[in-house]
């Protein structure tokens, strides 16, 4: 590795102007980046991580924010050291995307929706590099199969909205690397992303690095790839860096307090071993009573059967349906009052869509629904809104999930409005007690979306569900965007409001750790069905299906001495799940290998 930094932070401060006076993001942080080294900076959603990489590419202006002090000195091709804090905007123009590449943390708002993967993938290849429009073509096809993107042909004609949230994520990765960059700013690159996709995305930018050279600055709240990727750790806590050493000594010797809570709210895959009842975390720092496993009921609350889900393909002249996308196929499980069921698999394996069948945010094709002796697929329009009441969802995105233009108060107050179950004072007290549960302060109740954290909205999230007091929560991918000691509460917290108020939980979620933490059963799917499903110490301590061996492979440990390297990572390309109009797949069929634990017998494309 050599010593010459590519990118130097000096005493950067920067600040921004509120409601409630000027507030500095960033105090008095330095830190180097060196060629062919991955720093990666770690710390709490609002702890100024990303205000400082948004703050190198020059764009914490369009967000608010000011340098206030500071230099930004970055090493550009040609040699020249220059400040980018007294660049202009032109010349940083020249600098993005070409020498500096960014991946931003949520793909949705990165991607511009009005045009075409294809397009977006070669405006900088032409724009940066004088590309033709054709090779710039061959280039995108090229980077989209770096990303190991199904069927890149066709996706590079598509729109953002027409993929799942892990292959946009991708996208913009290949985006990023486009341009092979001399600096990559990666903020919180993996978070959308499943542990096989993650896992390879690590290690290929881990090759990409070493064999460009490229200087990494990753972003990161996940211990776990920070173990697996980091060469430097820089923590940050409130604006401030508390601690900066070589990842052996931030995971084995660290010394501020604040690193070494982060390092406890780790879940850590096999720590639940010999424990069959999902329990609450341990977190440094915070007095805990008693902490109890959670037992739940042998009463059923959801039972589901058959249920499949397809969306049609259109294409030709008259957008005649030509092919199905088969997201779900054939699902059946149970679910008990008071436990938690969760769905792991990567993206695109059906798992959200199975949750939004359940509720019928999206129309199954067929199957059998019955939430508490409710059969929820035979309730018509103004009986299904009834039955709402009973079924809450957190969604994956909380901003796109959230209203910009509502108070944070008025949001969580919406669906006791919507069905009048609490009005005036008692509603207020309500919403104030909601935003306690969740360990908000009062005064965001004013607030608005975009001024709260990436962590801090999804707790908004989860206040708004709960607000009904529903009977089933299908939490989908709820914590995946948080950071490892906001998720640990925001898992605590929905452990203990399902030890007090018995919720169900459908947890959908790709993250093995979180899962093995909070689950009293796992359903492993892949390409629409669930290949493997039983009781949770089953499937963790004795997987047997082919695909949840390579699911447990690819999952990064938080230590240092164990990275996985991509030799490691051996899995097959996903099939696609489009199969032609009359197309109709053989039943799932499975085998009882251990009481509760079934493997999926027929053949499941792995």
């Amino acid at each position: 590795m050599l010593d010459n930094p590519i990118a130097r932070i000096d005493r950067l401060r920067v600040e921004f102007e509120t409601k409630d006076g000027t507030v500095a993001g960033v105090e008095d942080v330095s830190f180097d980046v060196n060629a062919g080294e991955t720093v990666c900076i770690v710390g709490e959603s609002g702890s100024g991580k990303s205000v400082s990489s948004l703050t190198l590419m020059r764009l914490i202006e369009f967000g608010g924010g000011s340098i206030a002090n500071g230099k930004l000195l970055f090493d550009r091709r040609d040699g020249d050291a220059l400040d980018l804090a007294s660049a202009g905007q032109d010349l940083m123009r020249q600098i993005r995307g070409n020498e500096i590449g960014m991946i931003f943390q949520e793909p949705m708002t990165a991607l511009n929706p009005v045009f075409t993967i294809g397009r977006q993938l070669t405006e900088g290849l032409r724009v940066h590099r004088g590309m033709s429009k054709a090779e710039a073509q061959d280039r995108a096809l090229e980077l989209m199969k770096q990303v190991r993107i199904p069927e890149p042909e066709r996706r590079l004609k598509q729109y953002p909205h027409e993929l799942s949230g892990g292959m946009r994520q991708r996208v913009v990765i290949a985006m990023a690397l486009a341009c092979k960059p001399r600096l990559l700013i990666a903020d919180e690159p993996t978070t959308a992303l499943d542990v096989t996709i993650q896992a390879e995305i690590l290690a290929l930018m881990d090759r990409l690095k070493r064999e460009t050279g490229t200087a990494v600055m990753f972003i990161t709240h996940d211990m776990a790839v920070v173990a697996q990727m980091a060469d430097r750790v820089v923590v940050m806590f409130r604006g401030r860096k508390v601690e900066e050493g070589t990842v052996e000594e931030i995971f084995e010797r660290p010394q501020h307090p604040y690193t070494k809570a982060l390092l406890a709210a780790v879940p850590k895959l096999g720590e639940m071993k010999g424990k069959p009842l999902p329990e609450p975390m341990k977190l440094l720092g915070r007095e805990q009573g008693e902490i109890n496993p959670i037992p739940g009921t042998d009463k059923p609350l959801l039972t589901v059967e058959g249920l499949t889900t397809r969306f049609p393909v259109k294409g030709g002249f008259f957008r005649r349906t030509i092919a199905n996308v088969h997201a779900v196929e054939d699902v059946s499980f149970t679910l008990n009052k008071g436990q938690t069921l969760s769905l792991v698999g990567e993206s695109g394996c059906g798992k959200s869509t199975c949750g939004r069948s359940i509720l019928r945010l999206v129309e199954p094709l067929r199957g059998r629904v019955d939430l508490d002796g409710v059969d929820v697929m035979g309730l018509g329009p103004n009986m299904l809104r009834d039955e709402r009441r009973q079924m809450q969802m957190i969604f994956q995105d909380p901003f796109a999930s959230l209203n910009p233009q509502m108070n944070l108060a008025d949001q969580v107050a919406e669906p006791m409005r919507n069905f009048g179950t609490h009005s005036g004072a008692e509603m207020r007290d309500r919403v104030a007690m909601l935003f306690d549960r969740v360990e908000l302060p009062r005064s965001f109740m004013r607030r608005y979306p975009h001024e709260l954290s990436g962590g801090q909205r999804q707790r908004v999230a989860i206040a708004r569900a709960l607000a009904l007091s529903p009977k089933l929560i299908v939490a989908d991918e709820a914590v995946s965007a948080l950071d490892v000691s906001v998720q640990a509460q925001v898992l605590n917290l929905m452990m203990e409001l399902q030890a007090e108020l018995g919720l169900s939980y459908l947890f959908i979620s790709h993250d093995m750790a979180v899962v093995e933490r909070v689950s009293h059963n796992v359903g492993v799917m892949y390409l629409g069905r669930i290949v493997e499903i039983g009781p949770r110490a089953a499937i963790f301590d004795n997987p047997q299906h082919a695909y949840t061996r390579a699911l447990m492979q690819a999952v990064p440990v938080a230590d240092p001495h164990r990275r996985k390297s991509e030799k490691d990572l051996n899995f097959k390309p996903i099939p696609s799940p489009i199969h032609p109009v009359g197309y109709e797949p053989e039943p799932n069929a499975y085998e009882e290998v251990a009481p509760g634990h079934f493997v999926l017998t027929s053949d499941s494309g792995y």
